[in-house]
């Protein structure tokens, strides 16, 4: 069981991430590849700016460096665990996916949740890291899916070679 743990803490993530890049090459109509790519891409930004502010925010030591005589599954750095990197990468990518293609995004969903139960099973993170992680990927996703149409007629309003008139 260990190993499946380890596994779903440490790599899982990266199919997610292969998913995403299938979900845009394959199920994504022509015309919707640049406002999920935009979506994504704001995503990934807010994303960043929610754990910055996050972890400014508020501080939660590792359940390992908490109580010593707690041993991680595998070898990680002791800095504050406080919202985890991983649920949040999970949660944007799931809730990027979710919004636009629903039974995949549900799998996906699935999948951050395996990654966010695995991270607190190995005991590099505590409950509330990992759901907090798991919110703010998707508040990120919901925003980025909001704001991409507008920032793209913005742009193509600006940018003439970006636009589809002659």
């Amino acid at each position: 069981m260990h190993t499946l743990t380890i596994w779903a803490a440490q790599y899982l993530l990266w199919i997610m991430v292969l998913a995403i890049g299938a979900v845009w090459l394959f199920k994504e109509r022509r015309e919707g590849k640049v406002a999920f790519a935009v979506a994504a891409v704001i995503g990934l930004i807010l994303a960043l700016i929610f754990l910055y502010i996050a972890k400014s925010v508020h501080d939660d030591p590792r359940p390992f460096v908490k109580n010593p005589s707690i041993k991680p599954l595998f070898g990680h750095s002791t800095d504050d665990g406080f919202p985890s990197d991983h649920s949040v990468a999970a949660g944007l990518i799931a809730f990027l996916v979710l919004i636009r293609h629903r039974l995949t995004g549900l799998v996906l969903l699935l999948c951050a949740i395996a990654i966010a139960w695995a991270r607190v099973a190995a005991h590099v993170h505590h409950l509330q890291d990992v759901l907090a992680g798991l919110i703010l990927g998707g508040l990120a996703a919901g925003i980025a899916t909001v704001l991409a149409p507008p920032v793209i007629k913005f742009v193509t309003e600006r940018v003439p070679a970006l636009s589809n008139k002659p």
